[in-house]
C-alpha cells in the first residue's frame, strides 16, 4: 500500500466563465485552479471537489477532460495532469420533519453518473447550479437515493450547530434513520471544532471512520484538515474500501485542527460576546441574558455523550493536530511563499522538513513557532460562536 495525503472537501466558488456557484466563496476557487493549488502548492495527493452536482461544474470537468487537463481513472476518479486525484462530489442540504437541517456529501465515481444524480436531484432542488442547496428531503431520503448511485454517503461537520447533524439536527443518528441507513455511510466528517476523543464519546460512531478535512471557502484554506490514506491507487474504489477498512486499504491518520482553533468550539453569546464555558447547557446568556446564544461544539458533545471518556473502537486511527502555515503568527505571505520555493509544498513544510532547515529560509523565530504548531506545543485561544480560535504568539 501507499500513503496519500486527502482532503474531501473542497467548494468551489466560480466556474472558468465566472457564474458563481457558492457565495461567499472565493472567485479564485474554480475546478481549475484547485488543481492547482492543492498540487502545485499544498501538495495534496487526493481532493474532493464538493459542487460537482452543478450542471456549470460539470461543464467545466468536461472541458478539462477536453483539455486534457485531468484524465478518467479505471478505479474511478479522475487525474490531474500534476498528479493529484479528483474525486467528484456533491454537499446536500436535508431537513427532518421538524425543519431541523444538516449537509451531507455525497460522492460518484465519474462526471456520467454525477450528471445522472444530478438530474435526479434537480427534481427537488429549485437551485441545481448552486452549492449546498435544500433537497427538501429528509437525509433518510437522501440515503435511499444516492445508494441507488452507489454513492459515498459521509456526513458532513457533524457537530456544527450549524447545519451539523449532531449539533443542529439530532441527538441520534437512531432518531432520523433506519438501520439500514445508517449501515450506508461510508464515515462521518468530524468538522473543524472537533476531534476523535471527543467524537467517540457518541456510541453509534462506534463502527464508522472519521475523516477531517478543510471545507475550504477560499484556496488559502485548503488542507488545513485533511487525511493520510492507505491505498494500492488513488482511485474512487480505492478511496471506497479504504473507508470501509477493507482489503488492507484505510484511513491511517487525521490531520485536524486543534479543536479549539475552529470558529464554534465554545458557546458564545451573539448579543454582547460573552463566551460561556462553565454552563454547557446554557439556553440565556448568563452576562446579559440574551437567548441569541450559539452551542459550542465542546459544549453540545458534553450534553448528548454516551460517555463521560472516549471509548475508541480497536480501528479508530491516530487524531494528530495539525495548524497550517497560515494560523500561525509571523507567517505571512511572503514566508509561506519562501517556504513553499524551498520545500515543495506545505506538506513537505508540515512533515518533513526539520526546524533547522525552516530556519535557514525564514529564520530562527519563524521557524520555531512553526515547530511548536507542529509538535502540539502552541498556546491557543478557543474560538467560539463563528469566530476562530488563534495561536498566541511564542
Amino acid at each position: 500500500m501507499k500513503q496519500f495525503f486527502a482532503d474531501l472537501h473542497i467548494h468551489v466558488g466560480c466556474t472558468d466563465n465566472g457564474t458563481w456557484v457558492k457565495i461567499p466563496t472565493s472567485r479564485r476557487l474554480t475546478v481549475r485552479n484547485i488543481l492547482h493549488e492543492a498540487d502545485c502548492r499544498k501538495g495534496i495527493d487526493i481532493i474532493g471537489v464538493v459542487d460537482c452536482m452543478s450542471p456549470p461544474v460539470l461543464a467545466d470537468l468536461r472541458q478539462l477532460l477536453a483539455e486534457g487537463m485531468i484524465r478518467v481513472q479505471s478505479g474511478g476518479g479522475y487525474l490531474f495532469e500534476g498528479g493529484t486525484a479528483l474525486m467528484l462530489g456533491a454537499e446536500i442540504e436535508t431537513a427532518e420533519a421538524d425543519g431541523k437541517q444538516s449537509h451531507t456529501l455525497i460522492f460518484l465515481p465519474d462526471i456520467e453518473t454525477m450528471t445522472a444524480f444530478s438530474a435526479t436531484m434537480s427534481k427537488h432542488i429549485r437551485n441545481i447550479g448552486l452549492s449546498s442547496q435544500n433537497a427538501h428531503m429528509t437525509l433518510g431520503n437522501l440515503i435511499d437515493i444516492a445508494v441507488g448511485f452507489e454513492a459515498l454517503i459521509i456526513p458532513a461537520h457533524i457537530f456544527t450547530p450549524h447545519k451539523g447533524l449532531y449539533g443542529s439536527c439530532t441527538r441520534r443518528m437512531a432518531n432520523i434513520l433506519s438501520d439500514k441507513q445508517i449501515q450506508s455511510l461510508a464515515a462521518v466528517e468530524l468538522g473543524l471544532s472537533a476531534d476523535a476523543m471527543m467524537a467517540d464519546r457518541i456510541a453509534e460512531l462506534s463502527e464508522l471512520s472519521f475523516i477531517t478535512n478543510s471545507d475550504a471557502h477560499s484556496p488559502d484554506k485548503i488542507a488545513r484538515e485533511y487525511n493520510l490514506l492507505l491505498l494500492a491507487e488513488p482511485s474512487y474504489q480505492e478511496l471506497a474500501l479504504a473507508l470501509a477498512r477493507k482489503g488492507g486499504r484505510r484511513v491511517a491518520t487525521n490531520y485536524g485542527l486543534d479543536p479549539r482553533l475552529g470558529k464554534y468550539h465554545r458557546t458564545l453569546c451573539d448579543a454582547c460576546g460573552h463566551v460561556e464555558i462553565e454552563n454547557k447547557t446554557v439556553a440565556l446568556c448568563p452576562a446579559c441574558g440574551s437567548k441569541k446564544v450559539v452551542r459550542g461544539v465542546f459544549d453540545r458533545i458534553d450534553d448528548i455523550a454516551d460517555f463521560s471518556l472516549p471509548q475508541h473502537p480497536d480501528f479508530r486511527v491516530p487524531y494528530h493536530y495539525q495548524i497550517p502555515l497560515g494560523f500561525i503568527p509571523g507567517v505571512g505571505k511572503v514566508a509561506i511563499d519562501r517556504l513553499l520555493a524551498a520545500f515543495g509544498s506545505e506538506m513537505a513544510v508540515l512533515h518533513r522538513a526539520t526546524q533547522h532547515e525552516i530556519a535557514a529560509v525564514v529564520g530562527e523565530k519563524t521557524a520555531a513557532a512553526i515547530l511548536a504548531a507542529r509538535s502540539g506545543e502552541a498556546r491557543i485561544v478557543a474560538g467560539a460562536g463563528g469566530i476562530y480560535g488563534r495561536m498566541l504568539k511564542m
